[in-house]
């Protein structure tokens, strides 16, 4: 009975570990600036989370974290850029300039 207890925890385990997605949107301010909110599916805060404003071909522009608020707010960059918001493996979420809207 206690092999079986083990086994089963290994097989749940991991799902219960990765029970929820990391989640970021951004929109355009009108102002020249965009703001991204980011946090998780399950509720829990994404403050601190790194985040990332790069060119397509992945060089750096801005870096900053999300804020206690759940935001992270950037001066837009000129042409086509991508924003990357980095919880980690596996938790990580990329918005690009063109689905940034007013």
């Amino acid at each position: 009975m206690r092999k079986i207890f083990v086994v089963c925890l290994f097989l749940v385990v991991p799902t219960w570990a990765n029970a929820h997605s990391a989640l970021c949107s951004c929109f355009d301010n009108g102002d020249g600036t965009v703001t991204c909110e980011g946090g998780f599916s399950d509720g829990s805060s994404a403050a601190g989370v790194r985040i990332f404003v790069r060119q397509l071909d992945d060089k750096t522009l801005i870096r900053g974290k999300i804020s206690k608020e759940g935001e992270f707010v950037f001066t837009k960059p000129e042409g086509n850029y991508k924003v990357v918001f980095d919880a980690g493996p596996g938790h990580q979420v990329t918005v690009t300039s063109k689905e940034i809207f007013e």
